[in-house]
């Protein structure tokens, strides 16, 4: 209450205007945006990406994490250019995107999925270096052989600790580099919300679009993935139970 009493205060003080939005703007822009059903619109349509985006990027960045963790010629070569890749902003795909897909939902998707991927197999690979190999040599005298069934049943579980960490850190890349792609998607989304209202000088609506945006990404963190990652640390032994 007292955050919002200075907030108002600031802006009459101030005279922001048109720089920034007063409280009672933001609550009129949330309101007219959920009434009208367009920000409830851009919010599952950027989820929809989102998901689709992230579990692709799961997929893809648990094989190369078990790609470069069992060959070592693998790891030495395309694992290094991954390192590389990890450091460039999944931003700077963006013209590439265009080129390939054109101003669609593929465009953004695919730039959400390089956003997310190479944390995933980075901490996919770590994971799976660091499993025990006695743990390995048994389940090898057990039958489970050196192939994906080795990999599904041995690995995935064994490594979840760091897969959970890595999981949680690429929902937070994908969803940045889902509001970087959507700022030029065609259609409904929280990113393309972002730039019409840009347009229009309607800096409410963008405030708004932030908050939405920094909600989410905080009750998918603390109310889904850190709940797990403690379920997993606590039942790995990591830590104690609380």
């Amino acid at each position: 209450m007292l955050l919002l009493i200075a907030w108002e205060m600031g802006y009459r003080i101030f005279n922001w205007g048109w720089k920034f939005p007063s409280p009672l703007q933001t609550y009129q822009a949330f309101y007219d945006g959920f009434t009208d059903g367009h920000l409830l619109g851009a919010i599952i349509s950027s989820l929809r990406r989102l998901l689709i985006s992230f579990v692709i990027a799961i997929g893809i960045g648990t094989l190369l994490g078990f790609l470069f963790a069992r060959y070592r010629f693998f790891d030495e070569t395309f694992g290094f250019l991954v390192v590389a890749l990890q450091t460039v902003p999944s931003i700077a795909w963006l013209p590439f995107a265009i080129i390939w897909f054109g101003l669609n939902d593929t465009a953004v998707i695919f730039i959400t999925t390089i956003g997310a991927t190479w944390t995933m197999s980075m901490a996919s690979r770590t994971g799976i270096m660091n499993i025990s190999k006695i743990h390995l040599r048994a389940a090898q005298m057990m039958g489970t052989g050196n192939g994906f069934r080795m990999f599904f049943q041995v690995m995935v579980p064994a490594s979840f600790p760091h897969l959970i960490t890595g999981v949680r850190v690429a929902w937070a890349f994908a969803w940045r580099a889902l509001t970087a792609g959507e700022l030029i998607a065609k259609g409904l989304g929280l990113g393309q919300t972002l730039q019409d209202s840009r347009s229009i000088g309607d800096t409410a609506t963008i405030l708004c679009v932030v908050i939405i945006i920094a909600v989410i990404g905080t009750i998918s963190d603390h109310l889904c993935f850190k709940r797990f990652e403690d379920r997993i640390m606590t039942r790995y032994g990591l830590h104690s139970a609380k």
